[in-house]
């Protein structure tokens, strides 16, 4: 199979980039699947309802949320309704929606889709992420009940991801980080054959600070006072994440590359 996951999409820059250039990546690298986290689309806080609505009509077949998850209010009715929309499985257990799910895919197969959340530097005591992630894991059998497995690990520590990545090594096709919004450079196939990025990126302006507007953060930092509100950039934005060719008997990865399309990051694809 050909999956591709694309990184946080952040505000107005990174909707507008999805809607414009995700259709156009389906067709020509002849997508199979495609995960996109977007829990920061709306104003950097949050998934609204319609913004979930145009990452899906754009191309989307699996929308991963986050910390952030329920930010936008009506989230916490849309992710019953909508059941491509996850939020992480350690999250509060009388949280809303799912935190796993089986996808149909071309060819009658099935992709099974899993976020969890960190907790190394996270503000809130999330559950265990890999009792989480180990509960979900045992139903889907990759090659067996799946034929591909991706996991979504929304968290901040490099450590904590790199160790679910091993922990999930050979049960998983991908296992990539989100939330710091900084693509990382260890793109890779670990031990066990399945595909590794500590951080996909993020889908929006990196003229910024992770995709905020520059003057706020940069005051923060150098007075220790806070100004104004943090408001997403809004400039070109490059779509950052990861691309995975499995094989169909496995679900393991043959082939891994890192994306980055337009906006400010050097171009990369398959």
């Amino acid at each position: 199979m050909r999956l591709l996951f694309l990184g946080d999409v952040m505000g107005r820059s990174g909707r507008t980039a999805i809607a414009a250039e995700l259709p156009r990546l389906r067709r020509e690298w002849a997508l199979d699947f495609v995960v996109v986290n977007g829990e920061n689309a709306t104003g950097g806080a949050g998934l609204s309802a319609a913004h979930a609505s145009l990452i899906l009509a754009a191309g989307a077949d699996c929308v991963t949320l986050g910390d952030h998850a329920f930010d936008q209010r009506e989230m916490t009715t849309t992710i019953e309704q909508e059941p491509r929309i996850l939020r992480p499985l350690n999250y509060a257990r009388l949280a809303p929606g799912r935190g796993a799910r089986v996808f149909d895919a071309p060819g009658g197969r099935k992709v099974m889709v899993a976020q969890v959340l960190g907790r190394v530097f996270m503000k809130q005591p999330f559950d265990d992420p890999f009792s989480a992630i180990e509960a979900a894991l045992k139903p889907a059998t990759l090659g067996g009940t799946v034929h591909a497995v991706i996991v979504d690990v929304h968290a901040e520590a490099t450590s904590e991801k790199t160790a679910l990545g091993h922990w999930c090594d050979g049960r998983a096709s991908l296992v990539v980080g989100t939330h710091t919004h900084v693509p990382t450079s260890d793109t890779r196939i670990l031990a066990r054959g399945t595909a590794y990025q500590s951080d996909a990126g993020m889908c929006g302006d990196y003229d910024s600070v992770i995709g905020m507007d520059k003057l706020e953060p940069i005051s923060r930092f150098v007075t220790g006072m806070t100004k104004a509100r943090f408001t997403p950039a809004e400039g070109p934005a490059t779509l950052s994440g990861v691309f995975v060719e499995t094989d169909d008997a496995t679900g393991l990865a043959r082939r891994v590359v890192p994306v980055r399309v337009g906006g400010a990051l050097a171009a990369s694809g398959p």
